[in-house]
């Protein structure tokens, strides 16, 4: 979340109880995707951190305890991806912050996704 982030559960959405104002999870989403942007955007700014499509991360997995406090990245190599955010079809303890989960890079869901970010 970087220096405007108020360390909120979800990502940058400070309750459960606000969380489908902000995200297409189960309770709200008919089992479906929806179009990005349709919901609240979070304190960033961002829209549909949590929910809607699980987000593919670059990280491959590893244990928490192998990997640094502060920004872990992971393995420099390894067979199974990090996937976080939650989709439409979880439950809001899948679409917590520090929630992940793995995946095979091959392996094609339309619950998965991925964002385009350009570091400056």
């Amino acid at each position: 979340g970087g220096n405007k982030s108020h360390g909120y559960l979800f990502p940058g959405v400070a309750t459960h109880d606000n969380l489908k104002a902000f995200a297409w999870v189960r309770d709200n989403s008919g089992a479906n995707t929806h179009q990005v942007g349709t919901r609240l955007p979070n304190e960033l700014e961002l829209y549909d951190m949590a929910g809607n499509v699980s987000e593919w991360c670059s990280d491959w997995a590893d244990s928490y305890s192998a990997s640094p406090v502060n920004n872990p990245t992971g393995p420099a190599t390894g067979v199974i991806r990090i996937v976080r955010g939650g989709c439409y079809s979880s439950g809001a303890g899948w679409c917590q912050s520090a929630s992940r989960f793995f995946s095979y890079p091959d392996n094609w869901s339309r619950k998965n996704g991925f964002r385009v970010v350009a570091s400056r």
